[in-house]
Parts: C-alpha cells; structure tokens; sequence
C-alpha cells in the first residue's frame, strides 16, 4: 500500500488475537483448548447487565461528558482511593473505551521523537508497540525469573538518563504474574521522583491477587504529581467486551486527556458507564468468587506444568496466567507453541509474544475450566512424550 505514514511500519499487534483466530479456524478439525486469550471466561454479573439494560431503557445512549459521566467519576474516584488507601478526586478521572486508550493517550501526551521510557519486558506487548508508534524509544527492563518476575529497581535506576520521560510498570504483571512488593515501589518512586520522570501504573489486575493486600505505587505522596494509573473493569468485574476503563492523575493531565478523547473517540458509551456505577456500588460476592476459582485453576495447572519433563513454573501471585520455563524441553518456544495448538490442539502464546526476554517461556492463560486446563496438560503431557 502507498504513501502510507512512515509511523505505521512502527506500529505492533497483540498475537493474543491473532492465535484466537488460529485456534478457532482449527476448531472445524479438532478439539481446541483454549488458554491463550487473556479475558476471564465468567459472564458479567447479572446485576450489571440488569443496569445496562434499564440505562438503554430510561435514554443512556447519547453522548456524555468526553471524561466520563460526574457521578461515575466520583465513584471511580472513591471506590479505587478504597482499593489502594489513599484519597482521589473526581477532577482526577478519565473514562475511557478500555483500558488501552489510558496507556496510548498518556504516551500521546507525554511522550516526543526520541524520549525514552522504559518497559517491562516480558510485558502487554502494547507498551512497545505504542512507545514506537509516538516516536518513542523503548528501552526495555528484563523481568527475571529467578526474582519471581519482579521489576529489579535498581537496574531500572541503570537505565534512567536525562532523556527517560516516562516508566511503565504493571504489578499484578501479565504475562508472568508477578507483583511488586511495597519496597519495589518505594524504590521506584524515589527514582522517579529524583529523575522528575513520569510513571504510568498499569493496575488492571489489582484485585486478582491471591496472597497479601494490593500495594499500589500511588501510596507514595511524592510521585503524585507524576503519576498516571491505568485500571478498568473488564478483568475484575468480566467486562472485557463492555470497553470500559479509566485512568486516574493529576487533575491537570487528566483535563488534556480529555481533550484527547475529543478528539479521538468523543467519549465512552454513557449505558455501559451507568452499568459500571452499579459495578462499584453493587455487590462484589461474585467478584471474589472469580478470584477463588482462578486461585484453584492456578493450584491446577501451576502443579500439572511442574510435573512435565521439561517445564519449570513459578506460581504467580496475580493475574491469570501461568509463565513456564520450557528450555528444558529442548525446544524453541515458538515452535513449542505452534505445535501444541496445531498439532494437540492446545492453544497458548509463545513468551517471545510478550518481547525479547520472554525466550524460552510460555504463556497459559487459566481463565478455563479446571476440566480443560486438567484436559490441556494431559495433551502437552502427550505431545512432549511422542517428540
């Protein structure tokens, strides 16, 4: 295609997407297991459909305010102080289509030809692509297995130069599961703040974690004037197709994000926002019951992975998703990972999906049943055998 802007050879993908689309055209020839896609496999609560049906009803669907409904910006503002034991502002909230938008608009607006910003690595492969995309340089961090996936502050201090505007971090991490501890994040925020960079805290996974109280960066008064957090409602509340998300700064940044929501997209879907309101404010029973159930499939496959030759898995502390080891197998894990979907039917990401640093792993999304998850080691179990 011709004279097409040079930025867009700069522009990366999601390959989440891509083996769904794989997996789904095998599904005609065989059975597929499905633990590639990162979204939960519960339905939304039934009471937040209930209050988007009656939102469509009573006239929710014309525009609303390009930084959110007020009084979904108020909730925001008080149910995520809640989660994280700090006070937050309405004037400090975005809602946004997602919880991308956050991550691309904060680039958009902090990031110039050249700046760098640093990344987790392996990491959600939309912060390099984006960081590029703006003309950004990314400059990766390696998360490393023998610190449970932990970003190591103090070679993240190595990295910083005059010419770092921006550091992302995610904490519970996808694809590793990893958290940060609350030392990680002190020591990230005195860095930060000494290098008067910005932050952006991807905290989607927040409330899937199984062990401890989230810690969250935003607990550390000096970074506030810096800091970008990023969370929404599609992996806590089951939303992934609703697109809602938000993200919360100072009331300054979160007045041009807005204005770049005008300019973008206009603003989020006024129903869904009306439905999120009563995501916050209703009952969270069938929340907890979620985080129940993936700690069992974590149990599941965490053990069931460790007991095939050639596999080594830490247990993750949050999010979904199992991040094993395979050099033991003798394998390159793209080729590992093509040949458990197209030949076992099992599909799974190769870590090299989630950036260079992820040689060597695989990614096993467990928002499955503990049937399939139990049916999919017995099909990794069997195709590791007949090598």
């Amino acid at each position: 295609m011709k004279r097409l802007a040079k930025r867009m050879s700069r522009l990366g993908t999601e390959t989440a997407f891509d083996c769904l689309c794989r997996a789904k055209a095998l599904e005609h020839k065989m059975e597929v297991v499905h633990l590639e896609i990162g979204e939960p496999d519960f339905d939304t609560p039934k009471h937040i459909c209930e209050s988007a049906k009656r939102a469509i009803d009573q006239g929710w669907t014309h525009y609303g305010p390009s930084a959110g409904l007020p009084e979904l910006r108020e909730a925001i503002a008080d149910y995520a102080g809640r989660v994280r034991g700090i006070r937050f502002s309405p004037e400090q909230v975005v809602v946004t289509p997602g919880g991308k938008p956050v991550m691309a608009f904060a680039i958009m607006a902090l990031v110039e030809e050249g700046d760098e910003v640093i990344y987790p690595n392996p990491g959600f492969p939309i912060y390099e692509s984006m960081i590029s995309y703006m003309g950004g340089r990314p400059v990766p961090i390696q998360l490393r297995e023998e610190k449970d996936f932990r970003l190591d502050a103090e070679e993240m201090a190595s990295l910083m130069n005059p010419r770092t505007k921006l550091i992302i971090i995610n904490s519970p991490q996808n694809p590793t599961g990893g958290v940060l501890t609350r030392e990680d994040l002190r020591m990230i925020a005195d860095i930060a703040q000494k290098s008067d960079a910005w932050v952006l805290a991807d905290e989607i996974y927040s409330e899937i974690l199984y062990e401890g109280k989230f810690e969250s960066i935003s607990q550390f008064p000096e970074i506030s004037r810096h800091l970008i957090i990023l969370d929404g409602f599609s992996k806590t509340f089951a939303m992934t197709g609703w697109r809602i998300g938000y993200g919360i700064m100072p009331a300054e940044m979160a007045t041009l994000l807005a204005k770049i929501q005008t300019n973008t997209n206009s603003c989020t879907a006024s129903f869904t926002q009306r439905a999120c309101l009563d995501a916050l404010k209703g009952p969270h029973d069938e929340v907890n019951q979620m985080v129940a159930e993936f700690r069992r499939r974590r149990d599941t496959i965490v053990d069931g992975l460790n007991e095939i030759p050639g596999f080594r898995c830490k247990k993750p502390a949050g999010a979904f998703y199992a991040f094993p080891n395979t050099e033991g197998t003798g394998t390159d894990c793209e080729v590992l990972a093509d040949r458990l979907l197209e030949e076992s039917g099992v599909a799974c990401l190769a870590g090299t999906c989630f950036g260079k640093y992820g040689n060597g792993f695989i990614r096993f999304s467990y928002a499955n049943s503990v049937e399939n998850i139990e049916k999919a080691l017995e099909k990794v179990r069997k195709a590791l055998a007949n090598r």
